[in-house]
Protein backbone atom coordinates (compact mmCIF):
# COMPACT_ATOMS: atom_id res chain seq x y z
CA UNK A 1 0.00 0.00 0.00
CA UNK A 2 1.41 3.38 -1.25
CA UNK A 3 1.81 5.90 1.66
CA UNK A 4 -0.15 8.74 1.64
CA UNK A 5 1.60 12.21 0.56
CA UNK A 6 1.98 15.22 2.94
CA UNK A 7 0.46 18.44 1.77
CA UNK A 8 2.67 21.04 2.63
CA UNK A 9 2.73 24.75 2.28
CA UNK A 10 5.79 27.05 2.19
CA UNK A 11 5.78 30.41 3.52
CA UNK A 12 8.76 32.57 2.37
CA UNK A 13 10.00 32.34 -1.42
CA UNK A 14 13.38 34.48 -0.71
CA UNK A 15 16.81 32.68 -1.47
CA UNK A 16 16.48 30.03 1.74
CA UNK A 17 12.55 29.83 0.57
CA UNK A 18 13.36 28.66 -2.95
CA UNK A 19 15.95 26.41 -1.81
CA UNK A 20 13.19 24.47 0.17
CA UNK A 21 10.64 24.61 -2.43
CA UNK A 22 13.26 22.61 -5.05
CA UNK A 23 13.60 20.30 -2.47
CA UNK A 24 9.91 19.69 -1.58
CA UNK A 25 8.74 19.63 -5.20
CA UNK A 26 11.49 17.11 -5.62
CA UNK A 27 10.49 14.96 -2.41
CA UNK A 28 8.01 11.89 -3.63
CA UNK A 29 6.33 12.01 -0.22
CA UNK A 30 5.46 15.90 -0.64
CA UNK A 31 2.13 17.14 -2.40
CA UNK A 32 3.70 21.14 -1.98
CA UNK A 33 0.74 22.76 -2.52
CA UNK A 34 0.85 26.47 -1.12
CA UNK A 35 4.01 29.01 -1.57
CA UNK A 36 3.13 32.49 0.62
CA UNK A 37 5.10 35.85 0.56
CA UNK A 38 3.94 39.26 1.08
CA UNK A 39 5.69 39.86 -2.28
CA UNK A 40 3.10 38.09 -4.35
CA UNK A 41 5.30 37.87 -7.70
CA UNK A 42 7.99 36.15 -5.98
CA UNK A 43 5.33 33.51 -4.76
CA UNK A 44 3.68 33.33 -8.08
CA UNK A 45 7.27 32.87 -9.39
CA UNK A 46 7.82 29.86 -7.13
CA UNK A 47 4.67 28.67 -7.86
CA UNK A 48 4.75 28.60 -11.51
CA UNK A 49 7.44 26.63 -11.11
CA UNK A 50 6.20 24.02 -9.28
CA UNK A 51 2.80 23.52 -9.97
CA UNK A 52 1.81 25.09 -6.57
CA UNK A 53 -0.82 27.78 -5.29
CA UNK A 54 0.13 31.70 -4.70
CA UNK A 55 -1.07 33.46 -1.89
CA UNK A 56 0.65 37.16 -0.08
CA UNK A 57 -1.40 35.91 2.86
CA UNK A 58 0.45 32.71 5.00
CA UNK A 59 -3.58 32.98 7.03
CA UNK A 60 -4.63 31.52 3.70
CA UNK A 61 -2.46 28.63 3.78
CA UNK A 62 -2.78 28.21 7.36
CA UNK A 63 -6.51 28.25 6.87
CA UNK A 64 -5.94 24.98 4.87
CA UNK A 65 -8.19 22.39 6.48
CA UNK A 66 -6.04 19.66 5.04
CA UNK A 67 -2.76 21.15 5.58
CA UNK A 68 -0.36 18.66 7.04
CA UNK A 69 2.97 20.97 7.57
CA UNK A 70 4.68 24.01 7.10
CA UNK A 71 8.00 25.19 6.25
CA UNK A 72 8.73 28.43 7.84
CA UNK A 73 11.33 30.44 5.45
CA UNK A 74 9.44 33.99 6.43
CA UNK A 75 11.58 37.37 8.33
CA UNK A 76 12.82 35.90 12.24
CA UNK A 77 10.21 38.36 13.49
CA UNK A 78 7.16 36.52 11.78
CA UNK A 79 8.89 33.16 13.12
CA UNK A 80 6.81 32.98 16.87
CA UNK A 81 3.17 33.75 15.59
CA UNK A 82 3.31 31.31 12.79
CA UNK A 83 4.74 28.52 15.39
CA UNK A 84 2.11 29.00 17.67
CA UNK A 85 -0.84 29.20 15.27
CA UNK A 86 0.44 26.21 13.25
CA UNK A 87 0.55 24.21 16.30
CA UNK A 88 -2.48 25.13 17.77
CA UNK A 89 -4.23 23.53 14.08
CA UNK A 90 -2.45 20.59 14.63
CA UNK A 91 0.06 21.27 11.40
CA UNK A 92 3.77 20.13 11.80
CA UNK A 93 6.38 22.98 11.20
CA UNK A 94 9.91 22.78 10.25
CA UNK A 95 11.32 26.35 11.01
CA UNK A 96 14.24 28.38 9.73
CA UNK A 97 16.35 29.56 12.80
CA UNK A 98 15.96 30.96 14.72
CA UNK A 99 12.79 30.79 16.72
CA UNK A 100 13.61 34.89 17.35
CA UNK A 101 15.98 36.91 18.42
CA UNK A 102 14.60 37.92 21.52
CA UNK A 103 14.64 34.92 24.27
CA UNK A 104 11.38 35.50 26.41
CA UNK A 105 9.68 35.37 22.93
CA UNK A 106 11.08 32.09 22.07
CA UNK A 107 10.10 31.11 25.49
CA UNK A 108 6.83 32.40 25.40
CA UNK A 109 6.72 30.60 21.86
CA UNK A 110 7.14 26.86 24.02
CA UNK A 111 4.68 27.49 26.56
CA UNK A 112 1.96 28.74 24.12
CA UNK A 113 2.61 25.25 22.06
CA UNK A 114 3.32 23.16 24.67
CA UNK A 115 -0.32 21.53 25.12
CA UNK A 116 0.36 20.92 20.72
CA UNK A 117 0.76 17.49 19.54
CA UNK A 118 1.81 18.58 16.63
CA UNK A 119 5.74 18.70 15.59
CA UNK A 120 8.14 21.34 15.64
CA UNK A 121 11.72 21.01 14.11
CA UNK A 122 13.81 23.80 14.17
CA UNK A 123 15.78 23.72 10.45
CA UNK A 124 19.80 23.53 11.58
CA UNK A 125 20.56 21.41 8.54
CA UNK A 126 24.33 21.43 9.49
CA UNK A 127 23.36 18.46 11.76
CA UNK A 128 21.90 16.53 8.37
CA UNK A 129 25.24 17.21 6.08
CA UNK A 130 26.47 13.51 5.62
CA UNK A 131 30.30 14.21 7.13
CA UNK A 132 29.29 15.82 10.23
CA UNK A 133 26.81 13.59 10.60
CA UNK A 134 29.39 10.44 10.15
CA UNK A 135 31.68 12.41 12.78
CA UNK A 136 29.02 12.82 15.12
CA UNK A 137 27.99 9.04 14.87
CA UNK A 138 31.05 7.84 15.20
CA UNK A 139 32.17 9.77 18.59
CA UNK A 140 28.35 8.08 19.73
CA UNK A 141 29.50 4.95 18.92
CA UNK A 142 32.78 5.64 21.00
CA UNK A 143 35.51 5.70 18.27
CA UNK A 144 37.98 8.09 19.59
CA UNK A 145 37.01 7.69 23.53
CA UNK A 146 35.38 10.61 25.56
CA UNK A 147 34.54 13.39 23.57
CA UNK A 148 37.74 16.09 24.90
CA UNK A 149 37.83 18.48 22.11
CA UNK A 150 35.46 19.84 19.49
CA UNK A 151 36.85 22.85 17.29
CA UNK A 152 34.74 24.31 15.07
CA UNK A 153 35.38 27.05 12.10
CA UNK A 154 33.31 28.63 9.60
CA UNK A 155 33.82 31.75 7.69
CA UNK A 156 31.39 33.27 5.09
CA UNK A 157 32.83 34.39 1.75
CA UNK A 158 31.94 37.84 2.01
CA UNK A 159 30.06 40.11 4.52
CA UNK A 160 26.02 40.10 4.19
CA UNK A 161 24.66 43.63 2.55
CA UNK A 162 24.49 45.63 5.69
CA UNK A 163 20.46 45.68 4.99
CA UNK A 164 20.70 42.36 5.92
CA UNK A 165 23.28 42.93 8.86
CA UNK A 166 21.14 45.55 10.76
CA UNK A 167 17.90 43.27 11.34
CA UNK A 168 20.21 40.05 11.55
CA UNK A 169 20.77 40.22 15.52
CA UNK A 170 23.90 40.14 14.79
CA UNK A 171 26.61 37.49 14.41
CA UNK A 172 26.02 35.20 17.31
CA UNK A 173 22.67 35.08 16.76
CA UNK A 174 23.16 34.61 13.21
CA UNK A 175 26.01 33.51 11.73
CA UNK A 176 27.25 31.59 14.86
CA UNK A 177 23.68 29.85 16.47
CA UNK A 178 24.34 27.35 14.00
CA UNK A 179 27.76 26.28 14.93
CA UNK A 180 26.70 26.64 18.77
CA UNK A 181 23.68 24.05 18.10
CA UNK A 182 26.41 21.76 15.73
CA UNK A 183 28.46 22.20 19.51
CA UNK A 184 25.48 21.00 21.24
CA UNK A 185 24.85 18.15 18.95
CA UNK A 186 27.89 16.53 20.37
CA UNK A 187 27.83 18.20 23.82
CA UNK A 188 24.53 18.88 25.16
CA UNK A 189 25.20 19.08 28.49
CA UNK A 190 27.53 23.27 27.86
CA UNK A 191 27.27 25.00 30.96
CA UNK A 192 29.14 28.08 30.28
CA UNK A 193 30.98 30.40 27.32
CA UNK A 194 33.50 32.67 26.82
CA UNK A 195 33.57 35.13 23.89
CA UNK A 196 35.46 37.53 22.05
CA UNK A 197 34.79 39.61 19.27
CA UNK A 198 36.77 42.10 17.33
CA UNK A 199 35.89 44.46 14.21
CA UNK A 200 39.01 43.96 11.82
CA UNK A 201 37.75 44.52 8.27
CA UNK A 202 34.10 45.85 7.91
CA UNK A 203 33.51 49.58 8.68
CA UNK A 204 29.72 48.90 8.28
CA UNK A 205 29.04 46.21 11.00
CA UNK A 206 31.59 48.64 13.25
CA UNK A 207 28.90 51.03 12.80
CA UNK A 208 26.53 48.87 12.90
CA UNK A 209 27.85 47.92 17.16
CA UNK A 210 27.88 44.15 15.90
CA UNK A 211 31.79 41.76 15.20
CA UNK A 212 33.12 41.02 11.98
CA UNK A 213 35.28 38.33 13.94
CA UNK A 214 34.60 36.58 16.91
CA UNK A 215 35.95 33.03 18.98
CA UNK A 216 34.27 31.26 21.12
CA UNK A 217 35.00 28.58 23.94
CA UNK A 218 33.05 26.62 25.11
CA UNK A 219 32.85 24.37 28.34
CA UNK A 220 30.81 21.53 28.57
CA UNK A 221 29.63 19.66 32.23
CA UNK A 222 32.50 17.02 31.35
CA UNK A 223 35.04 19.65 31.13
CA UNK A 224 35.07 18.87 27.04
CA UNK A 225 36.18 21.85 25.57
CA UNK A 226 34.14 23.22 22.15
CA UNK A 227 36.24 26.47 19.92
CA UNK A 228 34.32 27.92 17.42
CA UNK A 229 35.89 30.71 14.74
CA UNK A 230 33.50 33.23 12.40
CA UNK A 231 34.68 35.54 10.39
CA UNK A 232 31.92 37.43 8.14
CA UNK A 233 34.62 37.16 4.80
CA UNK A 234 36.96 34.13 3.87
CA UNK A 235 39.29 35.46 0.03
CA UNK A 236 39.26 31.38 -0.44
CA UNK A 237 35.26 30.85 -0.24
CA UNK A 238 33.24 29.15 2.16
CA UNK A 239 35.30 27.56 5.08
CA UNK A 240 33.34 24.91 6.96
CA UNK A 241 35.45 22.47 9.21
CA UNK A 242 34.93 20.35 12.03
CA UNK A 243 37.95 18.10 14.21
CA UNK A 244 36.77 15.84 17.37
CA UNK A 245 39.45 14.57 19.07
CA UNK A 246 39.85 12.37 21.91
CA UNK A 247 42.42 9.53 23.69
CA UNK A 248 41.43 7.21 20.99
CA UNK A 249 42.04 9.59 17.94
CA UNK A 250 41.06 12.51 15.79
CA UNK A 251 38.27 13.30 13.28
CA UNK A 252 38.14 15.66 10.77
CA UNK A 253 35.92 16.97 7.87
CA UNK A 254 37.63 19.38 5.38
CA UNK A 255 36.31 22.13 3.17
CA UNK A 256 34.15 20.47 0.36
CA UNK A 257 35.76 21.75 -3.22
CA UNK A 258 34.12 21.04 -6.78
CA UNK A 259 36.72 18.28 -7.82
CA UNK A 260 38.93 15.71 -5.67
CA UNK A 261 42.24 16.77 -8.17
CA UNK A 262 45.26 18.14 -6.57
CA UNK A 263 47.85 19.91 -8.47
CA UNK A 264 52.11 19.49 -7.82
CA UNK A 265 54.55 21.50 -9.82
CA UNK A 266 56.88 24.49 -9.62
CA UNK A 267 54.36 26.82 -9.12
CA UNK A 268 52.94 24.96 -6.08
CA UNK A 269 52.41 21.10 -4.44
CA UNK A 270 49.05 19.54 -3.75
CA UNK A 271 47.83 23.17 -4.95
CA UNK A 272 43.64 22.35 -4.87
CA UNK A 273 40.51 24.00 -5.99
CA UNK A 274 38.85 26.87 -4.20
CA UNK A 275 36.14 25.68 -1.45
CA UNK A 276 32.60 25.68 -2.88
CA UNK A 277 31.26 29.52 -2.62
CA UNK A 278 28.89 29.36 -0.41
CA UNK A 279 26.08 27.22 1.75
CA UNK A 280 23.60 27.10 -1.17
CA UNK A 281 26.44 24.56 -2.68
CA UNK A 282 27.83 23.65 0.60
CA UNK A 283 24.70 22.37 1.72
CA UNK A 284 22.36 21.30 -0.99
CA UNK A 285 22.63 17.39 0.21
CA UNK A 286 22.04 18.56 4.23
CA UNK A 287 18.78 20.54 3.24
CA UNK A 288 17.59 17.68 1.28
CA UNK A 289 18.04 15.27 4.20
CA UNK A 290 16.62 17.50 6.07
CA UNK A 291 13.44 17.64 5.05
CA UNK A 292 13.47 13.81 4.03
CA UNK A 293 14.17 13.36 7.86
CA UNK A 294 11.08 15.77 8.28
CA UNK A 295 8.48 14.13 6.92
CA UNK A 296 9.79 10.97 7.77
CA UNK A 297 9.22 11.88 11.37
CA UNK A 298 5.48 13.28 10.60
CA UNK A 299 4.33 9.81 8.67
CA UNK A 300 5.93 7.57 11.15
CA UNK A 301 5.15 9.88 14.10
CA UNK A 302 8.17 10.59 16.11
CA UNK A 303 9.60 13.66 17.45
CA UNK A 304 11.92 15.83 15.03
CA UNK A 305 15.60 16.79 16.56
CA UNK A 306 16.38 19.42 16.40
CA UNK A 307 13.16 20.80 17.94
CA UNK A 308 12.09 24.20 19.18
CA UNK A 309 13.58 23.03 22.48
CA UNK A 310 17.14 23.19 20.57
CA UNK A 311 16.28 26.25 19.02
CA UNK A 312 16.14 27.98 22.40
CA UNK A 313 19.46 26.09 24.10
CA UNK A 314 21.07 27.69 20.70
CA UNK A 315 19.76 31.11 21.14
CA UNK A 316 20.65 30.74 24.95
CA UNK A 317 24.57 30.24 24.00
CA UNK A 318 24.32 32.95 21.22
CA UNK A 319 22.86 35.00 24.48
CA UNK A 320 25.80 33.98 26.45
CA UNK A 321 28.59 34.94 23.94
CA UNK A 322 26.72 38.14 23.56
CA UNK A 323 27.39 39.00 27.13
CA UNK A 324 30.79 37.50 27.20
CA UNK A 325 31.77 39.38 24.10
CA UNK A 326 30.34 42.80 25.58
CA UNK A 327 31.69 42.39 28.71
CA UNK A 328 34.84 40.63 28.69
CA UNK A 329 34.02 37.65 31.10
CA UNK A 330 33.15 34.06 31.56
CA UNK A 331 29.34 33.61 31.29
CA UNK A 332 27.39 30.62 32.79
CA UNK A 333 24.19 29.23 31.13
CA UNK A 334 22.35 29.43 34.37
CA UNK A 335 23.00 33.20 34.23
CA UNK A 336 20.85 32.99 30.73
CA UNK A 337 18.51 30.77 32.34
CA UNK A 338 17.61 33.01 35.41
CA UNK A 339 17.89 36.11 33.53
CA UNK A 340 20.83 37.37 35.50
CA UNK A 341 22.88 38.04 32.95
CA UNK A 342 21.87 40.50 29.94
CA UNK A 343 23.73 41.95 27.00
CA UNK A 344 23.72 45.74 27.11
Amino acid sequence: MATRKLKVGLLGSGRIGRVHAANLAAHPGVDFAWVADPMLDSALEVAALYGASATAEASMVLADPDLDALLICSPTPTHVGLIIEAANRGIAVLCEKPVDLDLDRARACREATAGSTAPIMMAFNRRFDPSFREVREAVEAGEIGALENLAIISRDPAPAPLGYLEVSGGIFKDQSIHDLDMARSFLPDIVEVTAHGSNLFDEGITVLGDYDSVQMTLRAASGALVSITNSRHCSSGYDQRLEAFGPKGMLEVANATDTLVRRSSAAGTSTAGAFQPFFLERYARAYAAELDYFVSCILEGRTPVPGLEDGIAALELAQAALVSARERRTVSLAEIRDGVAVAS
